[in-house]
């Protein structure tokens, strides 16, 4: 019963911040909608274009899908609708089964559509939320960055006016460099005065609606050269401006054939959105439920399925615009959505004017933009493990398929935290003094002095049957220390023990005992101590031998040491040896 009443609340449309709203609020919402209507006209098109489809459903996926995902989702400021990312992944999928841009093409996109919203749906009801926490960041940096390429290598070829070729990253290349004789000067001059143009805007200010100029001073250009004549193509009239009912086709010859290109699709989509949603909650310090963006994402995709919508997602740049431009709610992505069927309604009879070059330009752009080169340095110089997840997953994009490197990379990244998992750290503490405190600290690390008798021991990690072997392995290292009576295992830091690592603790204790030597454990954690009661642990070591501060294990274990070898030591580590001989 409890269950369900989630349920219907994550379902309900009635939304926690319909509570929240005021005059201003209104107000404020209502001006960022119309700043982001500018920019995604141009950029609905634009993304269409990169998934094969007619420009039309970029705009349509723009006007449903955000409207639905800010019903729905978690995100105060985060702004859906069609992303390049998406765009690419579905291009690289479909363009295999059909020509794009066909009727068969587009009736793939949108049943494909409809199984990445029923997947993303039944992940957020079913509370996989937190898994997404396990997919390295760095999954979406190397994927983002092969979609990228492979983006502006499709796009080499309008910009000069050739054929936007087929394939892979190295097969568009090829053509390019094959068919360079019939390079276009005038779709050269467009695609650079439109390039120029949309630096320049946004080197004035983010909230001009920088891309329209851009397309605008690409259209004057091509006019004054009389491009259309020498042979530079221009965009045919929209077939529709607004989105209208059409079921997704649906059968089982369509779905098993889409189903792993929907997995890799409903993946990306939630890995970005849950990103840039936790990323803009942490910032403007608001909650965000990732369960509650799965199935805000999930209805969106399947809702606009049936009005001839595309796969969507949460789109970074749109999302910081929308907080730039002081966004208080979900209500200005709707805005948003409102304001671009108007100005569809206005601008859609002047389409016929834009030169593809120019519309190149703008995708040569957002390519570029999409690559994060900051991440990609800061990644590189501070982790080998992160490195190889990047490096994988970009390469397999760029070399193979966009699709499979999204799977290569979550492949990578689970088996990067799979061995952190298995390797937790174990390491010999010793106390010294820092900042007038006594603390422990890595004996190894700090050349701290250890005590000759009493072996100080905390593992920071799971303590499970994938990681015995290497804290056995550990173990057995730092016995080659002679004279040690005590080991004392610090478990506060272990969250995790199951039978193997019940099972390790038994027998460190009978090989201790069997060689003369003792081990006593620390452990405050209820859930650790509860496994290690059920497994007979504390009833084979002793009650005497399981304390819940450092303090409390020390005493016994100082007491047990050697008379005669503590006589001569002077070391003194523990504040009990005060008590010993030779203090």
């Amino acid at each position: 019963m409890a269950r369900a009443n989630v349920i219907l609340r994550q379902l309900s449309p009635i939304r926690p911040w319909f509570y929240d709203r005021t005059a201003a609020s209104w107000k404020a919402d209502a001006l960022a909608g119309l700043t982001n209507a500018t920019i995604v006209l141009p950029q609905g098109v634009a993304f269409a274009i990169i998934a094969g489809l007619p420009p039309e459903y970029g705009l349509y996926t723009a006007i449903v899908v955000t409207i639905v995902a800010a019903l729905w989702g978690s995100s105060r400021v985060m702004v859906s609708g069609p992303t390049t990312a998406i765009s690419a992944v579905l291009f690289a999928s479909l363009s295999g089964l059909a020509v794009p841009g066909s009727e068969a093409y587009i009736a793939l996109a949108l049943a494909l559509t409809f199984l990445v919203g029923v997947l993303q749906l039944a992940a957020g009801l079913a509370g996989l939320g937190g898994l997404i926490a396990f997919i390295s960041h760095s999954v979406i940096v190397g994927f983002t960055a092969a979609a990228a390429v492979l983006i502006g290598v499709s796009q080499l070829g309008p910009a000069l006016g050739l054929s936007s070729g087929t394939g892979g990253v190295l097969n568009r290349l090829s053509g390019i460099g094959s068919d360079i004789g019939a390079l276009n000067t005038d779709a050269v001059i467009i695609s650079a005065v439109t390039l120029v143009s949309l630096v320049v805007s946004a080197r004035i200010s983010r909230r001009l609606p920088g891309y329209i100029i851009a397309l605008v001073v690409g259209s004057v250009a091509a006019i004054a050269l009389g491009a259309e004549a020498s042979g530079v193509q221009m965009f045919a009239p929209l077939d529709a401006i607004l989105p209208t009912f059409r079921a997704p086709e649906l059968d089982i010859q369509t779905i098993g054939p889409l189903l792993p290109a929907a997995a890799a699709v409903a993946c990306v989509g939630l890995l970005e959105a849950i990103s840039i949603g936790k990323s803009f909650a942490i910032r403007r310090g608001e909650t965000y439920d990732s369960n509650q963006e799965m199935i805000g994402q999930g209805l969106s995709n399947l809702i606009g399925s049936f009005f001839r919508c595309y796969a969507g997602s949460g789109s970074f740049t749109r999302s910081g615009l929308n907080a730039e431009s002081g966004a208080t709610s979900p209500m200005s992505a709707i805005f948003a959505a409102g304001f671009l069927a108007i100005l569809l309604v206005l601008l859609a009879p002047f389409v016929r004017f834009v030169p593809v070059p120019a519309m190149a330009a703008i995708i040569l752009y957002v390519a570029w933009k999409l690559i994060n080169v900051a991440e990609i340095r800061h990644i590189v110089t501070t982790s080998r493990s992160e490195t190889f997840i990047l490096g994988a997953t970009f390469f397999t994009g760029t070399l193979s398929e966009l699709d499979f490197a999204i799977l290569v990379g979550v492949v990578a990244s689970l088996s990067v935290f799979l061995n952190k998992s298995a390797r937790p750290l174990v390491a010999v503490g010793a106390p010294t003094e820092v900042n007038g405190r006594r603390v422990f600290m890595n004996a190894e690390t700090f050349s701290l002095p250890q005590c000759p008798q009493i072996r100080f021991v905390r593992i920071e990690g799971p303590l499970f049957f994938a990681s015995i072997e290497h804290v056995e392995r550990e173990f057995r290292r730092m016995e080659e220390k002679d004279g040690i009576k005590t080991c004392i295992l610090n478990l506060k830091g272990v969250g995790k023990i199951d039978l193997a690592g019940a099972d390790f603790i038994l027998s460190e204790a009978r090989r201790a005992r069997s060689h003369g030597k003792d081990l006593h454990l620390i452990a405050a954690n209820p859930s650790v101590l509860n496994v290690l009661e059920r497994l007979h642990c504390l009833e084979v070591l002793g009650p005497e031998n399981v304390h819940p501060h450092k303090s409390d294990a020390i005493r016994p274990a100082v007491a047990r040491a050697s008379d005669r070898i503590c006589g001569s030591c002077d070391i003194r580590c523990f504040k009990e040896c005060s008590d010993k001989p030779g203090a």
